[in-house]
């Protein structure tokens, strides 16, 4: 019997998420499952959801629709309701009975990288200080791992405070109190944190890069600079000039794969083989 699975967004065709699942599948030996890109837009998605048949496992998505999707669920799971964000969507139960039931599973992926690059409790600083970039989705997210990890003071840098109420929101929801800044002061309050993330896309941070870099300090706190295009961004490479520790993107990117392998096929996902196709690709 076909299973089907796939990640959705728009545009689409750059995601490496087949490269991790169609990897999984294949280290896991699960004949007849499929995963495909699928170009959905926010105002293609419910009409696609409404033409799955019962061969459907599960969804990645990515943004915007990780909060388009939330009212189209039948189930929300309470990490993907305080973050107000669902990357995955898991389709249980037959005919009638079938439900679509909603997950985050960036948080995941996100406390496994930082944990790869030493990050947790009060950190090399003894501050238990952190420091986020962004404030989309996935800083939402970033919040919760952060707060997973044990780092209980939080700064979040924001190119416009006025674009920070859907992250002030989720934030409340999940109990915490960051401070929000310009990012003007981002370079300045990143060389004292014990983790830094930047949740921007693709050289959203390059000018709080230039600034590291030209600091000249030495930094004891690990970063992870979650977009991947280039493989080494000018933060992650301003970071280690400064000898700090970095994670990269890619990281995120394959623990949360991971998790979804999990929930969509019931089996413990083969991370070594993921890790190798994704470096693969990433190489290729």
């Amino acid at each position: 019997m076909t299973s089907r699975a796939a990640v959705l967004g728009h545009p689409i065709s750059h995601s490496l998420s087949p490269v991790l699942h169609r990897a999984a599948y294949e280290a896991l030996g699960l004949d007849g499952w499929e995963y495909e890109a699928v170009d959905v837009t926010e105002e293609t998605l419910a009409g696609f959801l409404d033409g799955l048949d019962e061969t459907w496992a599960g969804l990645s998505l990515t943004m915007p629709l990780k909060q388009t999707v939330m009212p189209m669920l039948d189930h929300v799971d309470p990490l993907a309701v305080v973050t107000g964000a669902v990357n995955t969507v898991v389709f249980q139960g037959t005919g009638t009975s079938r439900t679509l039931i909603g997950a985050n599973t960036d948080v995941y992926g996100l406390v496994a990288a930082l944990r790869e690059g030493g990050a947790g409790g009060e950190g090399p600083t003894g501050r238990g200080t952190g420091i986020v970039l962004g404030a989309g989705a996935t800083a939402s997210s970033t919040l919760a791992a952060l707060a997973e990890l044990g780092i209980t003071s939080v700064d979040v840098f924001v190119r416009s405070l006025g674009r920070t109420g859907d992250l002030q929101r989720a934030a409340h929801r999940m109990g915490l109190a960051p401070r929000f800044h310009p990012i003007a002061g981002a370079a300045e309050a990143a060389l004292g944190a014990d983790v830094v993330v930047s949740t921007l896309p693709a050289h959203g941070a390059d000018a709080v890069a230039a600034e590291l870099a030209a600091s000249g300090r030495t930094v004891e706190g690990v970063l992870i600079d979650v977009s991947y295009d280039p493989r080494v961004t000018a933060l992650t490479a301003a970071w280690s000039s400064l000898d700090g520790a970095t994670v990269p993107g890619q990281r995120m990117l394959l623990h949360q794969a991971a998790e979804q392998v999990r929930l969509m096929t019931g089996h413990v996902a083969p991370v070594a083989a993921m890790d190798d196709a994704l470096e693969a690709a990433l190489a290729a």
